[in-house]
């Protein structure tokens, strides 16, 4: 796929457009969206990446316009995934709703900019070093397989990296949210504001998060075009799936397992891919192997397939639970009387 410089200028200009319009006008004012301001901006954001997709197809033909496709689809599960632990974040440092808007908005800012810059990266030492997707592929099976040993989010689950502690022990902060204000000076002293700390902490586990989506992305296309678009597409309206989704996200019970299913086949087909343009001479003596291709409509029919029966399979599930849960407490409450 060969991409002139002017449709990149274009295509960043236009993204770079949309996303300004989110930022300065749609996201000008703290508040806590409403729900069909949420839905009709989701509504709006796939659309576009549907007519994204389309455009692909008819200049480049349906092999990218179904790379592309996959990707993003790939990439927004990971990123409704990563929801949970944005839930986690703002729970802990108690973000005042109005207020969870603005830091999303940034955070999900500085979340284009770490993954421009892995893209980056990645598309490099892929140019130079083919042997690189062993170690993508080995990668995402050791996530899948940690994914879904570990099982659902809670706030237990959620620690501190160690930017955000080191940002906590070296600044002065206030207890208080100023607004969305950033820093504050009291007493003639500069300090950080709660808002700023929580800022640091979505964008720095953004960094964590990029390195499961990237080498996933990868693994599907490796058309740095198409990399950089279905990122920048997954993350549009994740401020608005937020608000949207709320409570139906701890619904989603099997997302966590759907993900690791849908890694863990990632990660094998680029294993074969690797085994199939090898170079390592360890490895056949430095020759490829003869292993059957993974075509990109298989790909993206079982990642397709995986999303809608894990959605499925979860509501029932969380309704069950749900309901166990109204129960107990009644339950409980009889156990524990002492006889009369």
């Amino acid at each position: 796929m060969h991409v002139q410089s002017w449709v990149w200028f274009l295509t960043v200009g236009v993204l770079v457009a949309v996303l300004a319009f989110d930022v300065f006008i749609i996201g000008r004012r703290p508040h806590e969206p409403s729900m069909r301001e949420c839905a009709y901006a989701i509504v709006l954001f796939c659309a576009l990446a549907g007519m994204f997709g389309l455009g692909v197809w008819y200049f480049s033909g349906g092999q990218y316009a179904g790379q592309f496709l996959a990707g993003w689809l790939t990439e927004y599960s990971l990123s409704i995934d990563n929801l949970f632990v944005f839930i986690i974040i703002m729970s802990r440092f108690a973000v005042p709703r109005p207020y969870q808007q603005t830091a999303l908005l940034i955070g999900i800012i500085l979340a284009l900019v770490f993954r421009g810059v892995f893209i980056a990266l990645g598309t490099a030492v892929i140019h130079y070093f083919s042997w690189v997707f062993y170690v993508f592929g080995i990668f995402l099976i050791y996530t899948a397989w940690a994914l879904a040993r570990h099982g659902e989010n809670d706030e237990s689950d959620y620690q501190e990296n160690g930017v955000l502690r080191w940002v906590k022990r070296r600044f002065p902060a206030t207890l208080e949210y100023h607004g969305v204000r950033l820093t504050v000076t009291k007493n003639g002293r500069r300090l950080i504001t709660p808002m700023l700390i929580v800022m640091i902490a979505l964008g720095s586990t953004d960094i964590l998060f990029a390195l499961d989506s990237i080498p996933a992305i990868f693994g599907l296309t490796e058309e740095p075009y198409l990399v950089f678009t279905a990122n920048v597409f997954a993350l549009m309206g994740l401020r608005q799936l937020y608000f949207l989704l709320g409570g139906l996200l701890a619904r989603l019970v099997y997302l966590s397992l759907g993900l690791s299913f849908i890694l863990a086949f990632i990660g094998v087909k680029l294993v074969l891919e690797a085994l199939y343009e090898n170079t390592l001479p360890f490895i056949n003596g430095g020759h490829g192997l003869p292993v059957p291709p993974v075509p990109i409509w298989l790909s993206l029919g079982v990642i397709v397939a995986t999303l809608v029966f894990t959605t499925l399979a979860s509501l029932p599930k969380a309704g069950r639970d749900s309901g166990s849960r109204k129960r107990l407490p009644t339950g409980n409450a009889e156990a524990g009387r002492r006889p009369d």
